[in-house]
């Protein structure tokens, strides 16, 4: 028997009445109050977050690469390759790779090519100075006013990146890393400071990447993240400063010794950047 109008267009909605009375119920019942500053309600898609543009998924996946290194200096970067492997077109691709040269992470050569930037030492040099000083600001607040669940909260960042070095887990360690000295800072109630070094010391990633993998470095590391804790736990302000500032110096010295290993990752003027192998 054909169906009626009616009928037809109720199974194309793959609604029936029932439906219909039960949604009409739920829309005619009163609604909870909202609480005082809490959001308004949004219902469907709306109010959902957009999904990332084509050229932010692009930006953040090749300086992820370059950073972690696994595209070192002197990679070639194929825009064309680019389009393909993302099923996007040739515009935010280039987007994405105009970004990463104002980041200074990679270069766009004319008529020769686009490449990932080596590392400037200069660079690196004015952002080991300048996260040196922010972390010793987190760390004599954290001194002052760590609470003991804190204090808990960081030694097990500190276990977690033990295992992570034991096991030779590069990638896990250096996000346990991070947690480290992001936690220092939110102890110190000083959270956004740690936002503030997240942005000057790309340069500094890079060449950290490079270090990891030397026998004991990482071990090497968490004796020292331990040690600054240690200091924090006796309330001795002086010696927690003191400890990280010997732990982030460690990533200086070792600058000739890593320049010499991979000459053809690095920047290096002797007129400018002989101050930075001397100190």
């Amino acid at each position: 028997m054909k169906p009626d109008g009616k009928s037809a267009n109720r199974e194309w909605n793959g609604m029936t009445d029932g439906d219909h009375m039960e949604t009409t119920e739920q829309a005619n019942r009163p609604r909870k109050p909202r609480a005082p500053n809490s959001p308004p309600r949004v219902n469907g898609h709306h109010g959902m977050s957009a999904p990332a543009k084509n050229s932010d998924v692009v930006y953040q996946d090749l300086r992820g690469d370059i950073i972690s290194m696994k595209l070192v200096p002197g990679t070639a970067i194929n825009e064309k390759e680019l389009t393909q492997r993302y099923g996007i077109s040739r515009t935010p691709v280039r987007e994405a790779v105009l970004r990463l040269a104002e980041d200074r992470l990679i270069d766009v050569v004319p008529k020769s090519g686009t490449f990932v930037a080596r590392i400037p030492l200069a660079m690196v040099r004015e952002a080991l100075v300048a996260r040196r000083a922010l972390e010793e600001v987190t760390v004599r607040e954290a001194t002052a006013k760590a609470s003991e669940s804190q204090l808990m909260e960081i030694r097990a960042i500190i276990q977690r990146q033990r295992e992570r070095a034991e096991a030779g887990e590069e990638a896990a360690f250096h996000r346990a890393d991070d947690d480290f000295h992001a936690a220092i800072a939110s102890a110190g109630r000083l959270a956004g400071i740690w936002d503030m070094i997240q942005q000057i010391r790309i340069q500094i990633e890079r060449y950290r990447r490079l270090t990891l993998p030397q026998p004991g470095r990482m071990l090497k590391v968490v004796g020292e993240h331990e040690a600054v804790v240690d200091a924090i736990e006796r309330r001795d302000a002086d010696a927690a400063v003191d400890a990280m500032v010997q732990h982030l110096n460690k990533l200086q010295l070792d600058i000739a010794v890593f320049r010499d290993m991979w000459p053809d990752y690095f920047i290096f003027d002797p007129a400018v950047d002989s101050e930075l192998i001397a100190e």
